[in-house]
């Protein structure tokens, strides 16, 4: 690939992945407090894709690990011990946002073949691949945050078409 494709795919790429990371984005703000506070499968589901957005742009994830206060609960199967706030959620939102726009607008052709390999070697993609699986699930958390949204107050963001 020349590098006009590799710039065209870089924007686009970074165009829907930042379109999907602000739907999220958007839930997690759009949602009040006693929601919250009061429906666990929220924060939670916002956690879980958090943590899981930050692991797929770990290079090489072997060795992973959240930024405090988080924990590798997620790799245990248990739920964190207590209630991560908004506010801690959108911070790790931020920074993952801007690892994720800084990987991308990094990649070059060989960048793209690089191997993401998990510690107990169960997923092998390429660095192309883990991206585009990394935003399908953020997409599937955003979507289901805006469906609790819908069921709990008739409500939710609206659609991004693409980050700037």
């Amino acid at each position: 690939m020349d590098t006009s494709g590799i710039d065209l795919l870089k924007t686009v790429l970074w165009q829907q992945f930042g379109a999907s990371i602000k739907m999220l984005e958007n839930s997690i703000t759009c949602c009040p407090e006693d929601l919250w506070t009061t429906h666990p499968k929220f924060w939670y589901n916002a956690f879980h894709c958090l943590f899981f957005l930050d692991y797929y742009l770990t290079l090489p994830p072997v060795g992973f690990s959240p930024p405090s206060p988080f924990t590798l609960s997620e790799f245990e199967d248990v739920m964190p011990q207590r209630t991560y706030t908004q506010s801690e959620l959108l911070n790790y939102l931020n920074s993952s946002k801007k690892k994720c726009q800084t990987l991308i607008s990094g990649l070059t052709a060989e960048e793209m073949h690089r191997q993401w390999i998990n510690e107990s070697n169960t997923m092998r993609y390429s660095l192309l691949e883990i991206l585009l699986y990394n935003m399908r699930h953020v997409q599937h958390h955003a979507g289901q945050l805006n469906m609790l949204l819908r069921q709990e107050l008739n409500d939710a963001p609206d659609w991004v078409f693409r980050a700037s």
